[in-house]
């Protein structure tokens, strides 16, 4: 499955990424989705395989989706009986955020940009559409961080395993009503707190690399996002825990206001999920053998430069994480889309 999907699933993102930076700065964030969505389901469809996909786009934001359940691929249209030998093909789970950061698109911010995670079929927790506590570290706090301690605990033990004081760490929090208190006891400890507005993908991945001056990744966000995150935490070595967020209480939001606990308790039960307050460790929201990871910058960001466009073309910079062999690769990509393009730069 790698050697097959690892240069396509780069092309799906870089297609969805360079459809949706076209509207960089318009203020549309939905005309951003939208053609970051149409983009990734083309190109997806003229991959040979079998793919469904289990995380699609956020019903929260009432936005064009790849929508849960939805087969792609060009062994699932109507003449696949035909091209595909069905035996032997392997069907593939997809999760996808072809715009993750849509604000951030529209107002012409830093951090957006378009992921996806791939497994074999049942390797990716079908994670609903709620909400998620999440904690990600670097690899040397992996196992020794946790979400069930306090945020005071966690910054002691990520100053151990870093070897760093923790005036000397930063933790990224989504900018939200509902972490007042967490941004105090976090600052309090002497760390510091880098606030985002949206798109927590690329903060939990940065965790894992030197250099980025991103240390931790705490607080709620989306959970389809969290079991993408998680993909590529496993596959980095990176610590990666979340914890379903059901109570409307918590997440403190206008339109969790259209929610109930008991009711999303029930959601739960029809899922299979029977314990709505387990915490999952990346191994389990990703729990494939082969698990693979690809994203493409829409505007630039801490880990990869935004599309940039020229005289003939554009320019991408993409990242896929791998699983099987453990490899992280920067892609950086030229696309010609005039027969006379003018002079390439390479910087």
């Amino acid at each position: 499955m790698e050697n097959t999907l690892g240069l396509e699933i780069i092309e799906v993102v870089e297609q969805a990424a360079i459809a949706s930076a076209r509207y960089m700065g318009k203020g549309d964030k939905d005309g951003a989705d939208q053609a970051a969505v149409e983009a990734m389901r083309q190109r997806m469809n003229k991959i040979y395989m079998r793919g469904r996909i289990v995380i699609g786009e956020g019903e929260r934001d009432e936005a064009p989706m790849l929508y849960i359940g939805e087969e792609v691929g060009i062994c699932t249209q109507p003449n696949a009986a035909e091209i595909c030998s069905l035996e032997e093909l392997v069907e593939i789970d997809i999760a996808v955020d072809p715009c993750e950061g849509t604000n951030l698109v529209a107002k012409g911010q830093n951090g957006s940009m378009a992921v996806l995670a791939i497994s074999e079929k049942g390797g990716l927790f079908a994670a609903p559409d709620f909400y998620m506590n999440k904690l990600a570290a670097p690899p040397a706090a992996a196992g020794h961080v946790d979400i069930r301690k306090s945020a005071t605990e966690n910054i002691k033990i990520l100053s151990e395993c870093l070897d760093r004081a923790p005036e000397e760490l930063v933790v990224v929090v989504m900018d939200r009503p509902r972490h007042k208190e967490l941004i105090q006891e976090i600052r309090t400890t002497g760390a510091r707190v880098r606030l985002i507005s949206d798109g927590d993908v690329s903060a939990a991945i940065s965790c894992a690399f030197s250099g980025t001056n991103i240390h931790a990744l705490m607080g709620i966000g989306a959970a389809p996002e969290g079991v993408i995150s998680a993909a590529a935490m496993r596959a980095l070595g990176g610590h990666f825990q979340g914890q379903l967020v059901y109570d409307p209480a918590v997440v403190k939001t206008p339109e969790s206001e259209k929610w109930t606990r008991e009711g999303n308790i029930e959601r739960l039960k029809s899922m299979g999920i029977t314990d709505p307050d387990r915490v999952y460790n990346a191994n389990e929201l990703a729990s494939g053998n082969t698990v693979l990871f690809a994203a493409c910058g829409i505007t630039p960001g801490t880990l990869m430069e935004g599309v940039r466009f020229f005289d003939g073309g554009c320019r991408t910079q993409s990242l896929v994480i791998s699983s099987v062999n453990r490899t992280a690769r920067f892609v950086d990509t030229i696309h010609i889309s005039s027969e006379r393009p003018k002079m390439l730069t390479l910087h």
